[in-house]
């Protein structure tokens, strides 16, 4: 950050007083500008036991699949979000929609929340940033083709509590960049 975006003078990074870490602080208003973590969200949508996946059409992981997922927007809520980028990514409505798996990865400054939902009348068709969309039980997963190591790692736990039929809340942090 070079500029306020309240006044438009230069910003300098320093810590404010009563705080323990360097932020970019203005050298005119001086305003504190926050740098947070980015919150992802999203679903996984179950129809008939299948989980609806999404060919992505866009960086990172281009035509690797994921759950549908992404940026939380200003004035929404988590459940809000994780239905919106469902619909933009899978044109699919979801109901009956349960917080399922939390991950931190501060490494990053992010956090994962995944949804366990169901897929409202099994409906789905790719959206501007998926290439396709389909729905999979654990055997026809594109295992080798995921786009990310928390998509895998929820996957994997959504079929294993399936098949237990127990969707306990997780909540994990992710410390250091997975080798892939």
């Amino acid at each position: 950050m070079k500029f306020c975006t309240h006044c438009g003078n230069t910003v300098v990074l320093r810590i404010p007083a009563g705080d323990d870490r360097e932020r970019f602080v203005c050298s005119s208003c001086e305003l504190i500008h926050y740098v947070n973590p980015r919150v992802i969200v999203g679903c996984v949508p179950v129809h008939e036991g299948r989980v609806l996946l999404c060919k992505r059409a866009i960086e990172p992981r281009k035509n690797y699949w994921t759950l549908p997922a992404g940026f939380m927007e200003n004035g929404e809520t988590t459940v809000q979000g994780a239905a919106r980028e469902t619909w933009e990514e899978a044109r699919a409505k979801v109901s009956n929609i349960d917080l399922y798996r939390v991950f931190d990865v501060p490494y990053i400054s992010q956090i994962y929340m995944f949804y366990r939902c169901d897929l409202d009348e099994g409906a789905h068709a790719p959206g501007p940033e998926s290439l396709e969309t389909g729905l999979y039980d654990e055997r026809s997963v594109p295992w080798d083709n995921i786009a990310f190591p928390v998509v895998a790692q929820t996957l994997r736990e959504y079929f294993a509590d399936a098949a237990a039929g127990h969707y306990p809340v997780r909540v994990s942090a992710i410390e250091h960049r997975p080798r892939r």
